[in-house]
């Protein structure tokens, strides 16, 4: 076991079930959260749980450690802690992918509208249950591949149509956000590698041969559901300061009957949703 795999341990000790809404019967065996508990919590798999405790797992990406760190309800210095065990060392060369506990929160009061937090090269890092709901949940894909610039321009399948005028301004908005990251991070070999396989495709290439410089803020949307139909969608960036995280939240476009369609997704929940990729 590694120093990694005992915070995890500790951390995972200390956890109250009730906390997280776990009933703690009499017959619990172990204080604080199961092994499974933990992983469904975070959305992994028990038995990489396991491996991460014993010190047997690879260098876990900076989504698991997110996941776990909101999933073991770890404070900003405790999360801090658990990047650099990782290997995720405070850089300031580095896009930053630590989520605080104030962005944590408010993705959770944001209950009513799909909410997604990126990275600064949109890195998909964290969601809400609607945002799953919504568009597919995005553990169905690598974390290599959980990136929205990825989505639009290796043509993955989604569940979002815009116009042909809509998806080119949404493309050149983001090749201009990816440009300014990639200035403002010059050094990040990730964001170097991201450019790398973006340039396979020539929409990118041409894209990126205009060299705009911008930030990416708004977007509109149809989200064609396959249990609710479509939902018309504006999407508003906002940049978190200090951190450059992108939180982007979804709203009901006004005229239609995207709120309704919305607070039945709420309702009936990610688990009985058909699963998808995101948008």
């Amino acid at each position: 076991m590694n120093e990694l795999g005992v915070a995890l341990r500790a951390w995972r000790d200390r956890l109250e079930p009730r906390a997280v809404g776990l009933a703690h019967g009499s017959s619990r065996r172990v204080t604080g959260l199961r092994r499974a508990e933990l992983a469904q919590l975070a959305g992994i798999s028990p038995e990489y749980v396991v491996r991460l405790e014993q010190g047997r797992a690879g260098t876990p990406s900076a989504q698991v450690c997110s996941a776990l760190a909101r999933a073991l309800q770890l404070s900003d210095e405790e999360q801090g802690h658990l990047f650099r065990l990782a290997g995720h060392a405070e850089n300031p060369a580095l896009v930053p992918q630590l989520i605080p506990q104030s962005v944590h929160r408010i993705v959770q009061q944001l209950t009513a509208s799909p909410v997604l937090v990126c990275d600064a090269a949109w890195r998909m890092l964290h969601y809400n249950a609607l945002f799953a709901a919504t568009f597919g949940d995005p553990t169905t894909r690598s974390d290599d591949d959980r990136n929205a610039l990825i989505y639009q321009f290796e043509g993955a399948a989604t569940r979002v149509r815009q116009t042909p005028a809509e998806r080119s301004a949404f493309e050149e908005s983001l090749v201009a956000d990816l440009r300014a990251t990639s200035s403002r991070y010059p050094r990040d070999p990730d964001v170097a590698a991201l450019i790398a396989r973006l340039e396979r495709s020539a929409r990118f290439r041409e894209l990126w041969a205009l060299k705009l410089v911008g930030e990416h803020q708004t977007a509109q949307k149809i989200v064609v559901h396959p249990d609710v139909g479509d939902i018309a969608l504006d999407s508003n960036v906002l940049v978190i300061q200090g951190t450059n995280l992108r939180l982007v939240v979804d709203t009901p476009r006004p005229g239609t009957d995207a709120r309704s369609k919305l607070d039945l997704l709420a309702t009936i929940g990610i688990q009985q949703m058909s699963a998808s990729s995101p948008g």
